[in-house]
């Protein structure tokens, strides 16, 4: 067990916890607002998408690059956005919310089976991660942060947050289904094989 992939697994071992943290904020709980369990959800966030970033630069520096890191680094990531987009759409009960994080959690599932396709027929170098992908991800965990504040911060208002989350949201969306189509058509190439 390498130290990148003890940093991936942790990851996946936050998600409980942020998915406790979520459920007990104001909106699900009668009571008086708590800020300090919204800054610890932004905070497991911030926490789980850095190091996102950090076990496969880890990985790579200290020569550490694993067939298990390279399974559970984007099942991590995968289950981190399919998390939180979930609560996103129990939280805000709206077609702008949900529509988009349909659309990005159906993409991930289909380029998931694409890729284990690929695998199968000894391709899937054709799908890999494309610099649109990298945006889209890049994107989608800026939106899903704000997303997740609850509250004005710094000198914006919680409203300017919001309308700045759901804007980046649609634009994950959109970068979502470019790549999510360039894969698709990568993967059917090989249908015949």
């Amino acid at each position: 067990m390498t130290l990148p992939n003890i940093i991936t697994l942790s990851r996946i071992f936050l998600i409980p916890l942020f998915v406790g943290l979520f459920y007990l904020q104001p909106n699900y709980l009668d009571g008086e607002p708590l800020s300090w369990i919204n800054n610890s959800i932004v905070a497991i966030y911030i926490l789980i998408s850095a190091t996102d970033f950090i076990d496969g630069f880890l990985a790579r520096r200290l020569n550490q690059e694993s067939a298990l890191g390279a399974f559970l680094d984007p099942v991590a990531d995968k289950l981190m956005v399919c998390t939180a987009l979930i609560l996103l759409i129990d939280y805000y009960h709206t077609w702008y919310i949900t529509i988009p994080s349909i659309i990005i959690i159906s993409r991930e599932i289909l380029v998931s089976a694409l890729r284990e396709w690929m695998s199968e027929v000894g391709k899937r170098a054709k799908v890999a991660v494309s610099w649109i992908g990298k945006s889209k991800t890049f994107v989608q965990m800026i939106a899903i942060l704000f997303l997740l504040i609850h509250q004005p911060l710094f000198f914006f208002s919680y409203n300017e947050i919001n309308i700045m989350g759901r804007t980046l949201l649609f634009a994950a969306t959109i970068l979502t289904l470019w790549s999510g189509i360039k894969y698709l058509i990568a993967g059917l190439k090989t249908f015949d094989s």
